[in-house]
């Protein structure tokens, strides 16, 4: 440690680099087109919804958004109400529903009308939906409880306020006070509130996020993701201009701060999710992406599937999507299958983020062929000490959380660049062979065309 700094040992560095730069290239895809729903799978899966409206683009996100217009927004909710019907009618089955953005909550009843035909469909044990602090009010509120969300994560990024006007939210999503005061209202009416914060901004500083992980302790809320700044090619000239360079020299000592600040009161539950610690209750861990199961169904524009070790993408083009859904067409345009290697990789990276991984899970999939082909990357990770085996699991060390933060981050940057091959895509798609509109309008220009998706969850 030196000027209060504490530094990623030396050691680490070229091995994590190895690491990062492996999984970086995990999910090199070759995309060929599809115009059909992926194979349903054997055995229920999880539900990914995405809603790609936001009142305001904030310039560190790579997600598929596109700015809120509400006659847009309402006939997307119907062409994704479609789709699940699509889903339904081929006989899917489906346990958990996660919701993102975008801002999901930006037409509340709308999204309970999808909720409720959703449950129509399929007996759904929980539901998560994204939303922003602006949205806090007791109408929202109100319907979002009556429509059966159990969690609800609330992207908030800092109580910094200097920090919230540079990301520009300040001036649409209000102040630190104002949405501390937001969150407080709404607690205790979900059974996780969960508290989306951000870390490693260029001119964040120590002290802001030590005061971000008091007001977080003081505040209580069941659960709390900190994600590191991540720099996509998408958004790299809107960060550098709004927030200037953010270089990785602070990254290991804002990480380490955090696992100190948060501890006790809150124990990991993922390498950046933090779950409370509340004897006689029971807060169910669910993170923004997946660590429970590695397949999942994603529908709406922009949205991923990750079905038996394929990738499939929807439609990025928001008139293509709802032209295909009004002809009653699947809105997926593109697939790729992986390799073995890259299905080990990327469900072992996705699996382990949840901090353990049975033997016996590891057996049933894939066997030996696990460890031999992953002999490398478990060799290397031994050595920083980022895992551990006992209790029938690989588990992660805190050493291994730090590494699993960074190469989480890597397979994100590799996923946007499946983003952006699908965004170079709707140019095709859109000279494709017409589809019937979903009215009688002329078609309108694409604004979205090459905006701003999700491999989420998956995937706000």
């Amino acid at each position: 440690m030196r000027d209060g700094i504490v530094r990623q040992p030396v050691f680490e560095k070229p091995l994590l680099a190895a690491l990062r730069r492996e999984y970086g290239r995990s999910i090199r895809c070759n995309l060929t087109d599809l115009d059909d729903l992926p194979p349903r799978p054997s055995a229920p899966c999880q539900l990914y919804v995405h809603v790609p409206f936001c009142e305001s683009l904030c310039p560190y996100c790579s997600f598929h958004r596109v700015q809120f217009r509400q006659d847009k927004a309402q006939a997307y909710f119907e062409a994704v109400r479609q789709e699940i019907r699509l889903y339904a009618e081929r006989g899917y089955q489906f346990t958990d529903v996660y919701i993102g953005g975008g801002t999901p909550t930006v037409l509340p009843r709308e999204l309970a009308r999808t909720l409720e035909l959703i449950r129509s469909y399929w007996p759904i044990r929980w539901v998560s939906v994204e939303t922003n602090p602006n949205h806090l009010n007791r109408e929202t509120v109100g319907i979002l409880s009556d429509a059966g969300i159990d969690r609800l994560s609330v992207g908030v990024q800092s109580f910094d306020d200097e920090l919230l006007r540079q990301m520009g939210r300040y001036q649409h999503y209000g102040s630190a006070d104002q949405t501390a005061e937001r969150l407080a209202a709404v607690r205790g009416r979900f059974s996780t509130l969960n508290v989306d914060m951000m870390f490693n901004f260029p001119t964040q500083r120590l002290d802001s996020v030590e005061r971000d992980i008091e007001t977080l302790r003081a505040l209580a809320v069941e659960q709390v993701s900190f994600y590191p700044l991540m720099r996509f090619t998408s958004t790299e000239r809107n960060i550098r201009k709004r927030l200037g360079n953010a270089g990785a020299e602070r990254r290991y000592a804002f990480y380490q701060q955090i696992l100190r600040g948060m501890r006790p009161a809150y124990q990991p539950s993922s390498a950046w999710c933090f779950s409370r610690v509340a004897p006689q209750e029971i807060v169910r861990p669910i993170d923004e992406y997946i660590t429970q199961a590695s397949d999942y169904v994603g529908v709406g524009s922009g949205a991923f599937s990750y079905l038996d070790g394929t990738l499939y993408a929807t439609s990025f083009s928001l008139r293509r999507y709802r032209e295909a859904l009004a002809a009653g067409r699947p809105s997926i345009t593109r697939c790729s299958i992986l390799t073995t290697r890259q299905r080990m990789r990327y469900e072992f990276l996705v699996g382990l983020f949840g901090l353990r991984l049975p033997f016996e899970q590891i057996k049933m999939k894939y066997g030996a062929e696990f460890w031999w082909r992953l002999a490398p990357e478990l060799a290397t990770m031994g050595l920083i000490g980022a895992l551990r085996y006992d209790a029938g699991a690989i588990q992660l060390t805190d050493r291994g959380m730090y590494c699993w933060m960074l190469m989480m981050a890597e397979f994100f940057t590799a996923v946007d660049r499946v983003r952006d091959a699908m965004r170079l895509h709707i140019r095709e798609e859109l000279s494709a062979p017409s589809i019937p509109s979903i009215t009688s309008q002329p078609a309108e220009p694409d604004p979205d065309r090459f905006r701003t998706g999700r491999f989420s969850q998956h995937a706000s």
